[in-house]
This record gives C-alpha cells, sequence and structure tokens, in this order.
C-alpha cells in the first residue's frame, strides 16, 4: 500500500529539490497547472514511459491528482510500485489542496 505524504511534507520535498513529483491527471489538465517542477504520467502510459521518465527505482516519487475523489494519483504508485519503485507516495488531497492553501503552481 502506498503511503500519502502530507501538504507540508510535500512542499518541504519539492523545495529541497528532493522529490519527483508526478501529475497523474495529465493533458490539459497538466498545461493549465501543476504542482512546482511536476512531470506528466497517466497510468496509461506507466509501463511504457517509467523506466525512461524515472530511471532510479529507489527514488522518492509523490503522484497527485485533482484530489481525494480522484483515483489517478493512487492508480499511477499502485501501477509504479509493481514495476519496482520502492519509494512511491500519494498526495491525496490533490492540486486542488495545493491551490487552496495559495500554494504556487506551474502551467506548461
Amino acid at each position: 500500500m502506498t503511503t500519502p505524504i502530507t501538504r507540508d511534507e510535500l512542499k518541504a520535498a519539492i523545495d529541497a529539490g528532493a522529490v519527483t513529483v508526478l501529475d497523474a491527471l495529465g493533458g490539459q489538465y497538466y498545461a493549465q497547472q501543476h504542482l512546482p517542477g511536476a512531470l506528466a504520467l497517466v497510468e496509461s502510459e506507466v509501463d511504457e514511459r517509467a523506466a525512461g521518465l524515472l530511471p532510479d527505482r529507489a527514488a522518492a516519487i509523490v503522484t497527485y491528482c485533482s484530489n481525494t475523489a480522484c483515483p489517478n494519483s493512487k492508480n499511477v504508485a499502485k501501477r509504479l510500485e509493481s514495476l519496482g519503485y520502492t519509494n512511491v507516495r500519494t498526495y491525496r488531497e490533490g492540486i486542488q489542496d495545493w491551490v487552496e492553501a495559495g500554494l504556487p503552481v506551474e502551467s506548461a
């Protein structure tokens, strides 16, 4: 089971450059806004893109999607774990929580 990460923990990890953040929404949602430095990776592309995008299977990775009702981040995290990634966490509250907290986002 993937361990959740809090907003404060995630912000600290992003600020420290200690995590790879994955936007599990992708497409126009990613283009419109995403967490700082986040890479787009949707569930249907995990098998094809993970090795090239995430070569270190022990690196800290956090997945997120829109909010707690969205299953995308959990699905991407589970798929990564099945491929041998060992340090995957989910930011279950998602970008909605991040934006409501007044934290910065980027756009493509």
